[in-house]
């Protein structure tokens, strides 16, 4: 404990800096109406038809019933929105899983559908012959749940919004927080037996997270970086003063900032019982 604390007071810290979106148009269309007049005939010679004289007690004939009537409504049925762009629900998350399936959608659920949902459904719309909107609409949704299987609640509900990528070997042997840079994620794997997974950050070009095999020497529950003064919620040292912990800035803004040279967290939950089970002298593999 004593030496545990040294280290962990001698290591220089680092915290995390971030930075901080889909209208739609509708169409308006105007329709013309034009009438006519008849020219006056150019014989003056008046019409021989009795029906040129007036009648008493009969309406005149000249108005046509046909001229006012109204035009017939358009019965064409109008596509229904099931699921509208901007929408945050499990119905969306089942959305993305259905389309994961057909190879459309490239990441996990995440129950948010943005831009590349909205471009997901707009190749299935395609593919399909359906009005490439990229909203759902009634037929899409139905022609997607014909060519789809009802997804689990593991695929709509997954660990991470990343797909975790192939373990490095390196992570098969022993307790290993294996921390990929190209999926961006952390496994937690004990005997090449992943337990659970989460989505990770690190640091920017200027404050790159280190690669390469390390150890957890020190590990601090309610840290706070002594060189930015930031929180750093379930620190778990394992270069210098680069470590695993939870970020409430990923957590809130996502892949649009970076860390000092950290492993970002935004999972409070999955962290904290990482926490509990990563001893120190467990391993930690960073890699591409």
């Amino acid at each position: 404990m004593v030496a545990a604390a040294a280290l962990l007071t001698g290591a220089l810290l680092a915290g995390c800096t971030a930075q901080a979106s889909e209208p739609t148009a509708r169409a308006s269309a105007a329709q013309d109406t034009s009438g006519s007049t008849a020219s006056p005939s150019a014989s003056p010679s008046p019409s021989p038809t009795p029906s040129a004289a007036p009648s008493s007690g009969s309406p005149s004939p000249t108005a046509s019933p046909s001229a006012t009537k109204k035009p017939k409504a358009d019965r064409t049925p109008r596509a229904v929105v099931v699921i509208a762009r901007g929408s945050n629900s499990a119905r969306v998350r089942e959305l993305q899983a259905r389309l994961k399936q057909l190879g459309l959608f490239g990441q996990n659920p995440t129950g948010y559908y943005g831009d590349v949902t909205a471009a997901a459904v707009r190749a299935f719309q395609t593919r399909n012959k359906l009005p490439a909107s990229g909203t759902v609409t009634d037929k899409t949704w139905a022609k997607l749940r014909s060519v789809t299987r009802q997804p689990t609640r593991d695929a709509m509900y997954p660990p991470t919004a990343n797909t975790v990528a192939k373990l490095d070997p390196r992570c098969m042997n022993g307790r290993v927080l294996c921390v990929s840079k190209t999926s961006r994620t952390l496994a937690w794997v004990v005997n090449g037996k992943v337990v659970s997974a989460m989505d990770v950050r690190f640091g920017s070009q200027y404050t790159p997270t280190r690669e390469g095999t390390f150890s957890v020497f020190a590990k601090s529950r309610n840290h706070v970086s002594t060189i930015y003064h930031t929180p750093m919620p379930y620190a778990m040292f394992f270069s210098g003063g680069q470590a695993v912990h939870y970020s409430s800035d990923f957590a809130a803004r996502g892949y649009a900032g970076a860390s000092h040279g950290c492993v970002n967290v935004r999972d409070l939950g999955r962290i904290s019982a990482l926490f509990d089970q990563v001893r120190v002298g467990d391993k930690v593999v960073v890699y591409w």
